[in-house]
């Protein structure tokens, strides 16, 4: 925690950039997507789930930092929108019971295994019927000089992310190399993995 609170302190106009990731936007222009409320899992300090609540989605976000919901509640404010920013560890937090959002968002949530399968799981048990999960991430196929950390243990795969949400009926199920633009992080060349589906 104290490693992220050190990042997003040192980057006051937002550690990735202000932009919504080009999937995330992607999936909204789908003329069937049109959830009304929305859950972004380590949602930093907020790109995400801004642009969603910009497009009038009720949006709630979780993210380990604290720092980074505090930067996010302030770009939040400059941009007349309104989030609920909660700091929590995604292995520990879960909504109250009877809490389920239309869409559940994760994007490079790059951690070890355990990690990443209790964020698929947190998002299988807060998205409602019908809802829709989507997903981005380095993935496992990736090498080279591509972006993303080297070590195996924090890459997906596609195997991983249909074995976790077994419920879920794929609309798209992807991975291959994307040029990212996404602040001063996320820029070049990257392997990664794309998933959208619906809840049954």
């Amino acid at each position: 925690m104290a490693k992220w609170d050190e990042k997003y302190a040192g980057a006051p106009d937002g550690l990735f950039g202000s932009e919504p990731n080009m999937y995330l936007c992607e999936v909204a222009g789908r003329p069937d997507f049109n959830p009304k409320t929305g859950l972004c899992i380590a949602d930093g300090d907020g790109r995400n789930s801004r642009f969603l609540a910009n497009r009038g989605l009720a949006m709630t976000a979780v993210d380990l930092s604290a720092v980074a919901c505090e930067n996010g509640r302030r770009f939040d404010a400059d941009a007349g929108v309104s989030v609920e920013r909660i700091a929590g560890d995604v292995t520990q937090w879960r909504p109250e019971a009877g809490r389920f959002w239309e869409a559940v968002f994760l994007f490079y949530l790059q951690a070890p295994t355990a990690e990443r399968m209790a964020a698929l799981a947190l998002a299988d048990a807060a998205v409602a019927s019908g809802g829709w999960i989507v997903i981005e991430g380095f993935g496992k196929h990736g090498g080279g000089d591509q972006l993303g950390p080297g070590q195996e243990d924090l890459l997906y795969s596609l195997d991983e992310i249909h074995a976790a949400l077994p419920d879920i009926d794929v609309v798209e199920s992807l991975s291959g190399l994307v040029r990212l633009d996404e602040g001063g992080r996320h820029q070049g060349l990257g392997g990664v993995v794309r998933f959208a589906g619906r809840k049954r």
